[in-house]
């Protein structure tokens, strides 16, 4: 399984590199693809437990605030999502007309996969389009990645108290906070090194975006971690082998895009 999981690391990663560093509709068409998949999935996720989430309403919502971020003004932006959130609802209330039972949940479920992954997950557009965006969104997904790795790691090791013991139950606090503190370091040094390659990234900005996202990022692994053990799945899909699904992929991501865009605009 370890080989896969580098086999398939090393295969996406050059891709992923060229969408950052291109920008533009390529990374929108990119980051479009992951969270749309990810949205089939969260549907397909819920019907398991006869529940019916409209799996078009989901991949269309997504896709669509995604394109919105990059297109539109906030304004505009919002107003889709307000027309988002009245087709839902027109869309359950028909099909509770023609049977369903529970479209009051599937309604609410609907809704919050939308703006999970559609609303949030576009904070990675909106970084990506501020001033050295690149660079940022080039420290803010490694350090989630550095960051996750230290913790399993050490946490394998050297773990001992359960961070979460329900949800994950390997995941340790000893893990996590070497995590927080690799991901700091590794914001530092990348912004380091950014910085002798033109980049306008500071070491301190890059330290602070690094410990928030490795601090807070985790929170949305555990997340979908409550959602398959809700419906008894380990994985949210097999779209990537020995990696899982898509969601699996996006969901401490989906938190490192609007800290770290919350943080360069306010703080840094």
């Amino acid at each position: 399984m370890l080989r896969q999981r580098i086999i398939i690391t090393f295969l996406f990663l050059p891709i992923i590199l060229f969408l950052i560093v291109r920008g533009g509709w390529l990374y929108v068409a990119g980051i479009s693809l992951a969270l749309g998949l990810a949205a089939a999935e969260f549907g397909q996720l819920f019907r398991r437990v006869d529940l019916r989430p409209s799996i078009p309403l989901l991949v269309a919502g997504v896709v669509g605030l995604v394109i919105a971020r990059f297109q539109l003004d906030s304004e505009k932006t919002e107003l889709l999502l307000a027309g988002i959130g009245l087709l839902s609802m027109t869309w359950h209330l028909v099909d509770y007309d023609r049977g369903a039972t529970r479209s009051g949940t599937d309604f609410a479920v609907t809704l919050a996969g939308i703006f999970y992954l559609g609303w949030i997950g576009a904070y990675m557009v909106e970084l990506r389009l501020l001033p050295e965006g690149q660079w940022w969104v080039l420290i803010a997904l490694p350090v989630v990645w550095i960051s996750d790795t230290a913790a399993y790691l050490v946490g394998r090791r050297f773990g001992r108290r359960p961070l979460a013991r329900r949800l994950s139950p390997n995941k340790t606090w000893e893990g996590y906070l070497s995590g927080v503190l690799t991901g700091t370091l590794a914001g530092a040094g990348l912004a380091d090194l950014y910085g002798s390659l033109g980049g306008g990234v500071e070491v301190a900005g890059g330290a602070f975006v690094g410990f928030l996202v490795a601090t807070v990022a985790p929170l949305g692994d555990l997340g979908i971690s409550m959602f398959k053990r809700e419906m008894n799945v380990k994985d949210t899909g097999t779209l990537l082998s020995a990696h899982g699904g898509a969601l699996d992929r996006v969901d401490s991501w989906l938190w490192a895009g609007v800290l770290a865009f919350y943080a360069v605009i306010w703080i840094v």
